[in-house]
Order: structure tokens, then C-alpha cells, then sequence
């Protein structure tokens, strides 16, 4: 399988977000197709062909020496349809995060185009016809931000800027909430902008009509999205620290129950027991004791009293104590978790 080189690090790259993640398409052979992203056309007109193409790519960092090649053939995204039609946006969307808070950063470079000759990105892309757009225009001497909601483009905003065709130029934008702040080469080109259409979606590429646009060294630093069910976890880990087991169990689409969320995250994604099907089916309780522990497996209900997944706990026992008192501590746990749950999509990022 194709696939291009992606890096994640947990290193702070600034104040703002705790994660970075790097698309490099170095790895793909000419020709190809990058994996774990989707093409998508907004407007109408043929679906766009994004291929990797090998194209001379100055350093990001200046030399160390002057007898450094000053350019090097490097593999690039490419969109190569030259479909003329006006209202024709290709889209190719990366497939593997949903984003809330972040700052993507992307290198570019405008090759050709009769109609139209421009390049830019996506964001908090719900689907074709409802997104954000940040652009740059060689014709048009611009750069624009609009939205896409219903299909519907709003009017765009943005300043005059001269954008050399066949050169690599640098796009960036960063979303905090509904506040978004754009960059062209480095610069901010205009004061941060704020909308409340959409809060989250995923990232792209982007291009209009038959323009022919090239993508690369591409960054994405963000605040990783905690799962509410994980949030939940925490929450309760940091009221009742000395819990020794805590995971969150819903039915995946074959019926089989998972960890969704635990003390120890490293669990998630593992299967559970019957005991953990027969609370969510059934409302079943379930105990064990061993070695001084207790474990629990009990429904947590929704605000209807519907079972919509089953929580189990290890607890220290103490001396003397029956099944029954160590229900009711657990339930007690239960309720707490409760009380910030209404419904099975709580449970959800």
C-alpha cells in the first residue's frame, strides 16, 4: 500500500497546540495517489486528479553552504485537471483527524490555468458543500477567505497581493474557536477574522476551474480532540484518584462490547465479557472480589434510565465489607459519571 510519510509528535510546537503532524509526499512514487485522503468537488465540473509529480523544491531552511544545491527534484501533490468550468472547486481532503484548534501551514506553487489560476486550503470541512476556504490568486492578485455553507459561497474577504506564477509560495492559516488568522509568506495579510458556522471538520487541499497548483511541506499543529467519554474518565480520576481500574464500555457495530475510555489509555479498543454486554442490554450488575480488590460492572444510563454502555471498576476492598457496600460505592462512582451524560452521543468527541 501507498502511503506518504506522516509524523506525529506530542512535543509542544507553540503555546497554543500540544501536537504537530507533517504530510510529506516525498516517499510516493511519481504518478501515484496519497492515501487517507479523499477527492471532493464543490460546485459543478469533473472531480479533480491529484497525483504526485516530482518538481524542483527550494530548502525550507537556507543552506549551510553555499555549494548547497539551491533546488532539488522533490515529489509534490499535484491537481492536473484542467476542467474550465467556473464554478468548479476540486477538493482533496486528509482523512485521518478531525480538527478543532489548530494552525496548518502549506507550501504551494501556482503552474498554469486559462480561467482561473489559484491554490489553497480547506478547513473544518463538513463535506462539499459546507467548509472554509483560504486562497491565493495569481489573476486576481489576491488572497480571500469565504465559507461554503449549502453550496452557497459567501462574499469573500481578503486583500490585493502579487503572487508569482512558478514560484513556491507559503499559505498558513490558524483556527482558536471561531477566531481564525491567515498568513501568506510568513506575513499576516489581514486582521483575524471570526465565524461560528463551523466548529470542527476536517483539512485540505483546494483549487478552482482549470488551474493547476502544486502542494507541499505541509504542517498541521493542533490540539488533539479528547473523546468526551475519555474526558469523563479523567474527570473522575481527578476527584477519586484512588481508583485502581476505570473503563467505559459501549457495543461496537458487530454487537461486541470495547473500551471507549479508561484510566489507562493504552486499554482503549480492547474487547470486554458478557458482563459488560448484559449491562448495556440488560442493566445487569456484576461482582467479583479477589487478592482485596473489588471489580464492578454497572450500566451507565442515559437521562431517559436507558443502559447505553456499562462501566467497570476496581476497587480496594476494605475489611468486612459485603457485595452490597461495594455496589453502592460503585454506584455512587456511577452517578457521578451520570450526571454529565444525556445520551449515548455524549459519550462521543
Amino acid at each position: 500500500m501507498r502511503h506518504f510519510l506522516l509524523c506525529l509528535a506530542l512535543a509542544l510546537a507553540s503555546p497554543a497546540f500540544s501536537a504537530e503532524l507533517k504530510i510529506d509526499f516525498t516517499d510516493l512514487p511519481e504518478g501515484s495517489s496519497p492515501t487517507n485522503f479523499h477527492g471532493a468537488v464543490a460546485g459543478g465540473g469533473r472531480p479533480g486528479d491529484w497525483k504526485i509529480l516530482l518538481d524542483a523544491v527550494p530548502p525550507l531552511l537556507a543552506p549551510l553552504t553555499d555549494k548547497a544545491p539551491i533546488e532539488a527534484k522533490s515529489a509534490v501533490l499535484a491537481q492536473t485537471s484542467e476542467d474550465p468550468t467556473d464554478e468548479h472547486f476540486p477538493l482533496f481532503i486528509y482523512d485521518g483527524e478531525t480538527f478543532r484548534d489548530f494552525k496548518l501551514t502549506t507550501r504551494f506553487k501556482i503552474v498554469g490555468g486559462m480561467m482561473e489560476q489559484m491554490a489553497g486550503v480547506v478547513f473544518r470541512f463538513q463535506n462539499a458543500s459546507n467548509f472554509y476556504v483560504f486562497r491565493a490568486s495569481a489573476l486576481g492578485r489576491n488572497v480571500r477567505f469565504y465559507k461554503m455553507v449549502d453550496g452557497v459561497r459567501s462574499d469573500p474577504l481578503g486583500p490585493q497581493v502579487e503572487i508569482a506564477t512558478n514560484t513556491w509560495h507559503t499559505l498558513a492559516v490558524q483556527a482558536q474557536g471561531n477566531q481564525f488568522t491567515f498568513w501568506f509568506d510568513g506575513r499576516p495579510v489581514m486582521p483575524p477574522l471570526q465565524d461560528n458556522t463551523f466548529a470542527e471538520g476536517k483539512v485540505g487541499f483546494w483549487t478552482k476551474s482549470d488551474a493547476v497548483s502544486y502542494f507541499g511541506d505541509t504542517t498541521i499543529n493542533y490540539t488533539p480532540r479528547i473523546p468526551a467519554a475519555q474526558a469523563l474518565v479523567d474527570s473522575i480520576m481527578v476527584k477519586q484518584p484512588r481508583i485502581l481500574g476505570l473503563q467505559i464500555y459501549t457495543l461496537n457495530n458487530q454487537g461486541q462490547p470495547r473500551v471507549i475510555a479508561s484510566k489507562d489509555k493504552s486499554e482503549t479498543g480492547q474487547p470486554g465479557t458478557d458482563a459488560e454486554t448484559k449491562a448495556i442490554a440488560d442493566g445487569a450488575v456484576s461482582y467479583g472480589k479477589e487478592k482485596g480488590v473489588d471489580t464492578l460492572i454497572l450500566p451507565l444510563h442515559d437521562r431517559n434510565g436507558d443502559p447505553i454502555a456499562a462501566v467497570r471498576l476496581r476497587l480496594k476492598s476494605f475489611l468486612g465489607e459485603t457485595e452490597q457496600n461495594a455496589v453502592t460505592r460503585a454506584t455512587i462512582l456511577v452517578n457521578q459519571m451520570q450526571a454529565e451524560v444525556t445520551s449515548s452521543q455524549a459519550l462521543l468527541p
